[in-house]
């Protein structure tokens, strides 16, 4: 003891300095002197002016807070750092604020109007920390303050802001739920948010605080389905597991006519032709209201979006998606979720469980799903007994007739396992086998009674147990099995085994008459030694003797009786004083006592030995809940399918005045109308003039949307105001491609008739409402239309529907060439490739003749146009571009790009140029030349070049008037990106056979049904990709050729077609990077 006072003077001496070095460790001098001293140093770091010495006290206050010291002392000396200029003071101080502001809460309440002040921060980060801290001070009294920055927040420029406003929403509602109406409108708003960072936090606000409230779901559903691939990991977990829950109200079950289409085959399989006939009326009526279901396209569109999550690297995720495909997809489809969940069971033992409970659940509704991957399910020696116990059950889930001689020498070698639960758990599972497959049954039965001699006392005890179970379903022929295990209640001394040997020889007396009253007599003796469960047992053997044989066992059985009554459990009393007036006929014994056979001696039917998981699919899978099997604080139920679809239409967006014509073609013409409409807010206005384009990105990456996109219109939908500007270039692809091929029937078409004729009445009612405007447009039509040559209109002509599909689909074509500035024509073919070579061409293998000029001449199936600056961003003017397929002038190594740039303005537009390209290092750009007069409504077509340099980078570059400067990018796709070559099949061999090894790319890829003709893969490769098709003598190849721009590389294509949709694609090219990017390209295209 006398070291102490020693060590805490020499401690004292040395801080008595002034020299700051208790802040150097926190821990020292804890117990032995004061920590006023240390903290006085820290205060006077925190008062000085260096930023240095102010960052270095708050790191060791977070230190000290780390190590579980106080340091609430310091809370004003740290608080007024809150205005220090130096972030990083600044990030510490809030994140010490937040550790003591509940206890501190006078304090933090003085300290508030610094965090309001914060809340205007420019800094995105300060902004987003003052908030943090706020809704971190759990102080009912701020309340109202705390609404304000969070409806502020909500509103800010920053997503990072936005975000953080999310977070806050639950808890502002822990701490005063009366706030919920106000912060449901606040999560609305953030609902409509279109940014990814922003989408996870307040889904996860929404289901804290108004999950009930599906109705705000409705106009953001297909946003959050396009969104969710670009989502944080852990907003994908939260958005998928809401938007199950949303789809299981919204969408009609996919499965719903299974089990009636079953019910109507069985019968007409077995009934007689009478009964068919009187119960065909019946029938018919559901099965022709329910047999045509078609799934709901944003259905269709929730399951196509969540696809991609299962390659995901987290697993949460990948869990999210197995579960919303395992309770939303036909049954058809759930397959694709088995490989992805065996992939999980390479991960920690944790993340194993977890899958593995899901695994075994879904193993007793989907068998075959995991079937094919039943080694991923044997047992590792390295596994921890919950995972191998999980890995049986799926194993048991998964035995069939097939596969369970496999699975049984499995079991044989678990059962020598050192892990004596694991053991008993294999019994339990040869076991639930013997039950399920009838014919393996013997042959557990014998590997189960060879276990009763077995050393180990558990595996015995578990052999018994399952042994009873299986007995009782052919009691009379396994009597020698029941005389064996008579002899071992010597031996065994496990409660739960002796009690079902007992149970046995009580319940099958009359196949061992000779056994059961000896074993009662050595039970006898032990009675009062023995557990609970036992001494039940044996009162019931002994009633059940005494029924049968009650010469042998009439003494015993009262010996028995009357050690019974006097136990000190009061349930062995009860049951002893309830038999003995049940079986032994007195006086006063009622009527029952006649009734004593049947109660004790009936007939028991068999235990049905049933998996543990069979009733858990009721809980949604991967919750807490299903992983618990009991409810969880805050689990929302999964909810039924509705009989009956609720109305689809509550998810279209609604879209302001001006913008509601279904022709899309007929927003364009602006002449007549003001620019601003009244209904449009200024702030969406000012949003979008900012910023660029992004609709110029590669087509590659928007064909998934054009797939929705003609699910939508077939339904009649609409989408919002920007959504629905931002895909216009999209669509235009799609109708220039339509016009390419006018004979290759449209998706809608051909997924549902109903769609066909719900599209022929819109395009007829679109024609009623275009010829009102028609006269009007005709002028401005006329103007802009002058310079067309006769080739051009041969052209169109070309392009033009045969008479054969007269009717709406013509009169839209019309309106469109009506409305829509005139695109840029292609050139004819003959002046690319000679007429003779075209008919040199025809006369080879190609197998649709007629298509060989249209195919060789780039640019007449190709024509895709893109959207450079939407007219709402360039404050009416609108520009467009599409990539003509034609040699630039002038040099051979740019690529044409064809811009189109119309006035929807009242006044002219002057001195139209480009200036200040941004380029990469080896691009250029030839400019055009300077437009100096636009008068409102003209439009204008000018060409310029671009050298890409072989790259897909985009090109940057501004747009200028007299007036504005726009801020614009061209991005080609890697198919604009060459010229088509023309070669023999020799020289194609002869330049493939150069580039192999490295520069080739193989791909496999299945061909859907309407993509297998000759002239629908010819023009699906020549509408990715600018190439030049090569003669080729094998029917089921196709080839092309083309080089590159820039560096004039060579590039081959070859398609090979083999047995059935399979085919193989193959890529030649020294330019890797092209290669591969191509590839992709070819392969979406072919799968369109």
């Amino acid at each position: 003891m006398a070291a102490s006072p020693a060590y805490g003077e020499d401690k004292g001496g040395s801080s008595s300095l002034g020299e700051p070095e208790y802040g150097h460790d926190p821990a020292s001098g804890g117990i032995f002197s004061s920590d006023y001293k240390r903290h006085d140093d820290l205060k006077e770091m925190l008062d000085s002016n260096k930023d240095s010495l102010k960052l270095e006290a708050m790191k060791r206050i977070v230190a000290m807070i780390a190590r579980g010291k106080n340091a609430s002392d310091l809370f004003p000396a740290v608080v007024k750092n809150v205005a220090c200029k130096n972030i990083e003071v600044k990030k510490l101080v809030y994140v010490y604020l937040v550790r003591y502001a509940e206890e501190q809460q006078d304090l933090a309440l003085l300290s508030i109007s610094t965090f309001q002040r914060g809340l205007k921060d420019p800094n995105q980060l300060i902004r987003a920390s003052a908030l943090r801290v706020l809704s971190s001070i759990r102080v009912p009294i701020i309340v109202p303050i705390m609404m304000l920055a969070i409806k502020e927040a909500a509103s800010d420029m920053s997503p990072y802001v936005r975000k953080t406003a999310a977070h806050a929403i639950p808890k502002l509602y822990s701490l005063d739920s009366d706030q919920k109406d106000q912060l449901i409108e606040v999560i609305e708003k953030l609902l409509a948010d279109k940014t990814t960072l922003v989408a996870g936090s307040v889904v996860m606000a929404f289901e804290e605080v108004c999950p009930e409230r599906i109705d705000l779901i409705h106009k953001n559903y297909r946003k959050l389905c396009n969104l969710l691939i670009d989502v944080e990991e852990w907003g994908q977990v939260v958005i998928i597991n809401m938007l199950t829950r949303y789809a299981r109200t919204q969408f009609l079950s996919p499965n719903q006519n299974e089990s009636l289409l079953e019910e109507s085959t069985e019968k007409a399989f077995y009934g007689s032709e009478e009964e068919d006939a009187k119960d065909a009326k019946a029938e018919a009526a559901p099965l022709a209201k329910r047999k045509p279901y078609v799934m709901d396209p944003d259905h269709r569109l929730l399951l196509r979006n969540t696809k991609p999550l299962l390659q995901s690297r987290n697993a949460a995720v990948v869990m999210a998606v197995a579960q919303l495909y395992f309770h939303l997809a036909p049954k058809a489809e759930v397959g694709v979720i088995a490989k992805a969940l065996v992939r999980l069971l390479r991960s920690h033992s944790e993340v194993q469980y977890v899958v593995l409970q899901n695994v075994a659940t879904m193993s007793i509704k989907r068998r075959g799903m995991f079937e094919p991957y039943l080694k991923s399910f044997y047992i590792r020696s390295t596994d921890p007994t919950q995972i191998k116990i999980l890995k049986l059950e799926v194993l048991t889930n998964l035995a069939n007739e097939t596969n369970i001689s496999t699975i049984l020498r499995e079991f044989q070698t678990y059962i020598r396992s050192m892990d004596k639960d694991f053991v008993a758990a294999t019994i339990q599972a040869i076991g639930r086998c013997a039950t399920n497959i009838g014919k393996v049954r013997d042959t557990c039965l014998n590997g189960l009674v060879q276990l009763l001699s077995n050393r180990d006392e558990l595996v015995v005890a578990e052999s018994v147990v399952v042994i009873k179970k299986l007995l009782q379903m052919q009691p009379a022929q396994h009597s020698e099995i029941i005389k064996h295990m008579a002899k071992l209640t010597d031996n065994i001394q496990v409660p739960m085994a002796r009690a079902s040997i007992l149970w046995l020889i009580g319940e099958y007396c009359e196949h061992v008459p000779k056994i059961a009253p000896d074993v009662l007599r050595k039970m006898a003796k032990s009675f009062t030694n023995e557990e609970d469960i036992v001494k039940l047992q044996v009162i019931n053997l002994a009633a059940k003797l005494y029924l049968t044989n009650s010469k042998q066992s009439k003494l015993l059985t009262q010996y028995v009786l009357n050690l019974a009554k006097y136990d000190q459990n009061y349930d062995i009393r009860d049951r002893a004083r309830f038999i003995r007036q049940l079986i032994v006929p007195t006086e006063k014994s009622g009527a029952l006592n006649k009734y004593a056979k049947k109660l004790f001696l009936a007939q028991k039917p068999a235990p049905i030995l049933e998996s543990s998981f069979k009733d858990r699919d009721h809980f949604q899978l991967g919750s807490l809940s299903h992983l618990l099997n009991a409810k969880a604080v805050g689990y929302q139920e999964l909810p039924d399918w509705p009989d009956e679809a609720p109305d689809p239409s509550v998810r279209n967006v609604e879209v302001p005045e001006w913008t509601k014509c279904t022709s899309r073609e007929k927003r364009k013409e602006k002449v007549e109308k003001p620019f601003y409409s009244d209904s449009e807010e200024p702030e969406s206005v000012s949003e979008e003039s900012g910023s660029s384009s992004s609709s110029s990105s590669s087509s590659s990456s928007s064909e998934e949307e054009e797939e929705e996109e003609d699910e939508e219109e077939g339904s009649g939908e609409q989408s919002e105001d920007k959504e629905e500007e931002e895909e216009r270039p999209k669509r235009k692809e799609k109708e220039g491609s339509r016009k390419a091929a006018p004979g290759s029937p449209s998706e809608e078409e051909e997924e549902d008739g109903v769609k066909k004729t719900k599209k022929k009445k819109a395009s007829q009612g679109r024609k009623g409402r275009t010829e009102t405007s028609s006269e009007e447009a005709s002028a401005s039509e006329s103007s802009s239309s002058d310079s067309e040559s006769g080739s051009e209109a041969e052209a169109k002509r070309r392009k033009a529907p045969p008479s054969s599909r007269a009717g709406p689909k013509e009169i839209s074509l019309l309106d469109l060439d009506d409305f829509t500035p005139p695109p840029p024509q292609p050139i004819p073919s003959s002046s690319i490739v000679s007429t003779s070579l075209v008919t040199d061409l025809e006369g080879l293998t190609l197998t649709d003749t007629s298509l060989a000029p249209a195919l060789l001449s780039p640019g007449l199936g190709a024509m895709r146009t893109y959207e450079l600056l939407h007219r709402m961003a360039g404050e009416g003017l609108s520009v467009e571009y599409c990539f003509s397929r034609r040699p630039f002038p002038g040099d051979p190594h740019m690529v044409a790009v064809q811009i189109h740039i119309s006035n929807n303005t009242d006044a002219e537009v002057k001195n139209l140029r480009v200036s200040e390209p941004k380029l990469l290092s080896g691009m250029r750009i030839q400019e055009f030349p300077e437009i100096e007069h636009l008068a409102p409504g003209d439009t204008a077509s000018v060409v310029m070049g671009i050298d890409f340099c072989d790259s897909t980078q985009a090109a940057n570059f501004q747009l200028c008037t007299h007036t504005r400067h726009f801020y614009v990018s061209i991005q080609p796709p890697v198919g604009e990106l060459m010229a088509p070559v023309f070669m023999s099949e020799n020289e194609f061999k002869k330049e493939q056979g150069k580039l192999t090894g490295m520069s080739e790319i193989t791909e496999k890829l299945t061909l859907p049904e309407k993509c297998r003709s000759d002239h629908a893969i010819v023009q699906q490769v020549t509408l990715a990709a600018n190439v030049g098709r090569v003669p080729c003598g094998a029917a089921n190849e196709y080839r092309f050729a083309a080089k590159t721009m820039t560096s004039g590389s060579l590039v081959l294509i070859t398609l090979e077609r083999r047995e059935g949709a399979a085919a193989q694609l193959t890529v030649n090219s020294e330019k890797m990077v092209i290669g591969t990017m191509l590839v992709k390209d070819i392969v979406q295209a072919l799968a369109q």
